[in-house]
């Protein structure tokens, strides 16, 4: 189970996306507004960059739900993070047929390039990075995705994925 990081901090929602819950409640029947806490994750995930529990408590109350109904589904589904990310996520594929073709060499390069373990968060706040279930490109492994924008690379190297770090910093510092 994923461990949920408490800031103890309010969060207050902006109206716009206040907005934007209100759109997604109203596609679905009337008492089952439960069917939007997916979506809303996302949206809240998107604007706060991870879902702390003051969050979470949040959407369980917008949607008229227990805590723990929105704590098992943000915990289950591992596109929602439980405590603070760098800016870009790199999430490394780490089934079997990517590990067949380098996909654990590939973690070991990025903890080292990094200097952050697995889940952590580099000082300048720009990376972080971790182990994903199948990504779904099977054939081109090893594979990894870049968020928030989930940039899909294939048929890494060492040598690609510090291309792909140095210009992310790059594109960052202009």
């Amino acid at each position: 189970m994923l461990k949920v990081e408490n800031t103890g901090t309010p969060v207050e929602f902006s109206p716009a996306l206040l907005k934007q819950f209100d759109d997604i409640v109203s596609r679905y029947p009337q008492g089952k507004q439960k069917s939007a806490l997916l979506p809303i994750l996302h949206l809240v995930q998107a604007e706060h960059g991870w879902l702390s529990t003051p969050a979470m408590d949040k959407v369980a109350a917008y949607l008229k739900l227990e805590d723990i109904e929105v704590y098992e589904v943000a915990t289950f589904y591992s596109m929602y993070f439980m405590r603070p990310q760098g800016k870009y996520v790199l999430e490394v594929c780490r089934t079997g047929p990517c590990c067949l073709v380098g996909a654990e060499k590939i973690m070991d390069h990025i903890e080292q390039k990094l200097g952050v373990a697995e889940g952590e968060v580099t000082a300048d706040g720009l990376f972080s990075w971790r182990g994903v279930e199948c990504l779904a490109a099977c054939g081109n492994g090893p594979v990894l995705q870049i968020g928030p924008e989930y940039t899909f690379y294939e048929n890494l190297t060492n040598e690609s994925v510090d291309t792909l770090i140095d210009g992310l910093k790059a594109k960052t510092n202009n």
